[in-house]
């Protein structure tokens, strides 16, 4: 059984994690491992920048704590990675494939990240790896865990911690690793919208979409970020193309909260977000003296 390293008994007023009691039996490779958690009370909230991802601001007695690094469970043998409501409820075939793919899915990791220990207490570079390793795994899971949107939580989530690396460790190509996982993340979450609208993959009954682990956005979180990661992280090979998603998207998200000059503004906590975007989607497109058509 694997238990993580504990800190000195003197500094128990200062741990930010502990370890859970109960073990859990990893359904891939059958090791047994306890769950790394978070206490509460370690953390406080900061800005929530554009992406929607909330900063911490970091605490005398705890230092800078990152909650999303303790979001997924990560089997420390085999390196399956899930949150938690799908990690022990995959069918025994699916578990055969995620077993299959053992070695490929660690020296995979292990290529960005390689310092990452899931046998010792959780950093940044544990934190990313798990989101990388989930990716790869809800590739090999079917539709009903609605793989996609995961993958590409995931992926946007990999991106703001190695942003926080690249900080750390400068010059260690962790800047490049978010880029890269920024544009995954667009794709991503532009083709779990698809296949909700085609009805080929459930996107509104997935119970938490984040993006964080703050405050669940929903759905209408989700079609922000659609039109906020293609504004920032897009391609721009054909202009005509890219404007051409830009002004969708500026529909989209006109309708989607009434802005407009004879409507109001639906409440809510993205209104100030998704004005802000509506203004830089409307730059983009060169229309800032357009006259708003849509209504609620």
């Amino acid at each position: 059984m694997v238990r993580y390293a504990q800190k000195p008994e003197s500094d128990k007023e200062k741990k930010v994690t502990f370890v859970s009691k109960e073990p859990i039996i990893c359904p891939v490779c059958e090791a047994s491992f306890n769950r790394e958690e978070l206490f509460s009370g370690r953390v406080n909230a900061g800005d929530l920048t554009d992406e929607l991802h909330r900063t911490y601001i970091p605490m005398h007695n705890y230092g800078e704590v990152h909650p999303l690094v303790y979001e997924l469970t990560v089997c420390p043998a085999c390196w399956y990675s899930a949150y938690r409501p799908d990690f022990l409820g995959i069918a025994p075939k699916h578990a055969a494939l995620l077993k299959d793919e053992t070695a490929g899915r660690i020296e995979a990791a292990q290529r960005v990240f390689g310092a990452a220990d899931f046998n010792a207490p959780r950093g940044l570079m544990e934190g990313a790896a798990s989101y990388h390793l989930a990716m790869l795994c809800y590739e090999l899971l079917p539709k009903e865990f609605s793989p996609t949107i995961k993958q590409g939580i995931s992926a946007l989530r990999a991106a703001w911690l190695c942003g926080y690396l690249e900080k750390k460790q400068p010059g260690e190509n962790f800047a490049y690793a978010a880029r890269v996982l920024y544009g995954k993340a667009r794709f991503l979450y532009r083709l779990a919208v698809e296949l909700e609208q085609k009805g080929k993959e459930q996107l509104t009954t997935v119970k938490w979409l984040g993006p964080d682990t703050d405050k669940n956005y929903g759905f209408e979180g989700v079609l922000y970020l659609c039109a906020m990661l293609e504004l920032k992280y897009g391609p721009r090979e054909d202009e005509a193309k890219r404007l051409e998603v830009m002004d969708a998207n500026k529909r989209t998200i006109a309708k989607m909260f009434g802005i407009g000059r004879k409507s109001k503004s639906k409440p809510g906590p993205l209104v100030d977000k998704v004005r802000d975007l509506y203004d830089a989607l409307k730059k983009e497109l060169h229309q800032d003296e357009e006259e708003d058509e849509e209504q609620a």
